[in-house]
């Protein structure tokens, strides 16, 4: 019987955390909150994100069973992604970091300011 330590556990913990904790994550949990998108809808969202971010981004949220990949046979293929049960969960969370950060981001850059003139 193998037994699981408090330090599997963590490491466990931190490689979700690593997924689902990325800025580029967030972002797209956040808009998908909102609502199923296109895929051209999250890059035009998404300010200073590259196709390729966007794309390896979508596709750990699929892999993790966070997002749907729908694709419509049409000309062009139209390819839909929204939240799975499990990502709406996370989601909500999401959204209350990013209300957070907008609320506190004044307050971080002064103290950074502040950081980097003493140092």
């Amino acid at each position: 019987m193998t037994r699981v330590t408090h330090n599997d556990v963590r490491c466990e913990l931190r490689d979700v955390l690593d997924r689902v904790g990325d800025k580029w994550s967030v972002l797209v949990m956040d808009l998908l909150g909102h609502g199923p998108r296109r895929y051209s809808q999250l890059q035009r969202d998404i300010e200073g994100i590259s196709q390729r971010m966007l794309t390896l981004t979508l596709r750990s949220l699929e892999r993790d069973g966070l997002v749907t990949r729908t694709v419509t046979p049409t000309s062009p293929p139209r390819v839909d992604y929204a939240l799975t049960e499990v990502g709406q969960t996370l989601a909500v969370e999401v959204g209350s970091l990013l209300r957070w950060a907008e609320l506190h981001r004044a307050y971080v850059a002064a103290s950074r300011a502040a950081y980097d003139s003493t140092s």
